[in-house]
C-alpha cells in the first residue's frame, strides 16, 4: 500500500525556520515528480513547490527565495526547508506524489499525505 507521511510541522515565531519531511513507502518515487501544497483555514489548497525526478524545481512566487524543496531518492523522502517564515505561511502542509500533468496543479498528483500543520506567530 502506497503511503506518504509528513512530519516536522509545529509552532514557530516569524523569521524562524522549519524543515518538513515526507517519507514515502509502498513503491519508489525516484523517477516521479513530487510536490508540496498548503491549505490555510477557509482558503483553497495552493501550490508551494515541486521537484522533478531529475532534480529540477519550481516554486510559488510567495515562497521563492525562502523555501527549498529537495529529495533523497535513497531514502525515498522529500523535504521542504522553510526559512524566514511569515504569519501568512500558516497552513496545513501536504506532500503530494507522482504528478502526471501540471506540477502546480493538485489534480495532477496521484498520492497525498495527511498533512502536517505549521503555525507562524507574529
Amino acid at each position: 500500500q502506497v503511503q506518504l507521511v509528513e512530519s516536522g510541522g509545529g509552532l514557530v515565531q516569524a523569521g524562524g525556520s522549519l524543515r518538513l519531511s515526507c517519507a514515502a513507502s509502498g513503491r519508489t518515487f525516484s523517477r516521479s515528480a513530487m510536490g508540496w501544497f498548503r491549505q490555510a483555514p477557509a482558503k483553497v489548497r495552493e501550490f508551494v513547490a515541486a521537484i522533478e525526478w531529475s532534480g529540477i524545481t519550481v516554486y510559488a512566487d510567495s515562497v521563492k527565495g525562502r523555501f527549498t524543496i529537495s529529495r533523497d531518492n535513497n531514502k525515498n523522502t522529500v523535504y521542504l526547508q522553510m526559512n524566514s517564515l511569515k504569519p501568512e505561511d500558516t497552513a496545513v502542509y501536504y506532500c503530494a506524489g507522482d504528478s502526471v500533468g501540471s506540477r502546480v496543479s493538485a489534480n495532477s498528483y496521484s498520492y497525498w499525505g495527511q498533512g502536517t500543520p505549521v503555525t507562524v506567530s507574529l
